[in-house]
């Protein structure tokens, strides 16, 4: 289905999306990114929590990193205290999704995952490759939010196009 190339770019096109929506960020003010926005999570800093909670929850399963501190989908928007915690721990993270990118095999790809799952309540076993597609497009999806939520607060979030990748 996928090839480790494929998780290498999407590894390094998430690190550089998420350095940008920080930058973006930074030029509001900080009040704006606490704001209920409308979007699924609320504010910006809330779905940018969520986020990185669901992508330490992923590479807990993936790799055997630890786990978010939260324990569930509703209080992710509480994974970091503040914004400063928020970047250099999103910035960590990146690190962290990049290193385990360019260990993956063809042969772990083409494996499956079991886990319990909060959101199905049950244990779920899916091959794994599907399950690496899952985690960047949770990615993308919610970046995308916080990209338009950006863009209406003035700011300008950057290209999201993955051919134009440094």
């Amino acid at each position: 289905m996928i090839t480790p190339e494929y998780v290498q770019l999407m590894a390094r096109y998430g690190a550089w999306q998420n350095t940008q929506m920080i930058e973006a960020c930074e030029s509001v003010p900080a009040a704006a990114l606490l704001e209920d926005r409308g979007l699924f999570f609320g504010s910006v800093h809330a779905t940018l929590n969520h986020l990185l909670w669901g992508d330490r929850t992923w590479m807990a399963r993936f790799a055997g990193t630890p786990a978010p501190r939260q324990s569930s989908i509703a209080d992710s928007v509480a994974e970091t205290p503040d914004w400063t915690h928020y970047v250099i721990e999103r910035l960590g993270c990146d690190a962290l999704i990049q290193s385990w990118a360019v260990q993956i095999t063809k042969e772990r790809l083409g494996g499956s995952l079991t886990w319990m799952s909060g959101a199905a309540g049950r244990e779920v076993t899916k091959p794994l490759s599907f399950l690496v597609v899952h985690f960047f497009n949770h990615q993308t999806h919610h970046r995308g939010q916080v990209h338009g939520a950006l863009t209406s607060l003035g700011a300008k979030p950057g290209p999201t196009d993955v051919f134009l990748i440094p």
